[in-house]
This record gives structure tokens, C-alpha cells and sequence, in this order.
């Protein structure tokens, strides 16, 4: 466990000086996962203590949110001053979203081979 966490840390901290190195318009973290992702499917396998340690901290992720919820309480003055383009951000973000994994979604299906759904 204590290997796993250490490699979660150590891709972490690599995307962290990567993104500050280069300037880079991510965040590290981001780039440790694609770090950690390359690293996996270098090695062809996941590791048992990996897929331990990793079902261990998604477990546990609700404890993440506690400081975004301090945040937001801590600022509710500027969303409820800012709250209009707060929530456009939100419905055109989430909307782009699904745009964008219907469409990729649609090109895997299409480089697979694999039958698009018809709903039915």
C-alpha cells in the first residue's frame, strides 16, 4: 500500500514540476495521472497493491469535497453577486460536455465496429 500511495505521490509530484517547468496551461495532477496511465500501460499490468491502494482512496473521496464545500461557504457573498454567469458557465460547460463524449463516443463506436445503439 505504502509502494502504491508512493507512486501516486511521486506521478503527482512529476506533473506538478512539469506543469511548473513548462509553464503548462494543467494542473499537475492532470498530468500525473496521464503520467501514471502511461506508466501502467508501460508496464502491461496494474499492480494488486495499485488496484488496492486506488479502490482504498475512491472509497474514501467524499472526504475531498469537505474543503470545496468550506469554500464555498466561505464565499457565498460573491456567488450570490456572481451567481448569473456562474450558473451559464455551468449549463454550457455540462452541455459541451455531453456533446463532446456523444461524439467521441460515436467515433469509438465507429472505429470499433462496434453497433451504435438505437434505444430501443
Amino acid at each position: 500500500m505504502i509502494a502504491a500511495f508512493s507512486l501516486f505521490v511521486l506521478c503527482q509530484l512529476v506533473g506538478e514540476v512539469l506543469v511548473r517547468l513548462a509553464r503548462l496551461p494543467v494542473p499537475g495532477p492532470v498530468i500525473g495521472l496521464v503520467l501514471l496511465l502511461g506508466y501502467l500501460r508501460w508496464r502491461g499490468q496494474v499492480a494488486n497493491s495499485v488496484q488496492q491502494t486506488s479502490r482504498g482512496l475512491l472509497s474514501h473521496l467524499s472526504l475531498l469535497f469537505i474543503p470545496a464545500g468550506t469554500g464555498v461557504i466561505l464565499h457565498i457573498h460573491k456567488l450570490k453577486a456572481e451567481w448569473f454567469p456562474i450558473l451559464a458557465a455551468l449549463v454550457v460547460g455540462t452541455t459541451l460536455t455531453l456533446i463532446v463524449t456523444v461524439l467521441v463516443f460515436v467515433a469509438v463506436a465507429r472505429l470499433t465496429g462496434a453497433p451504435a445503439s438505437s434505444g430501443k
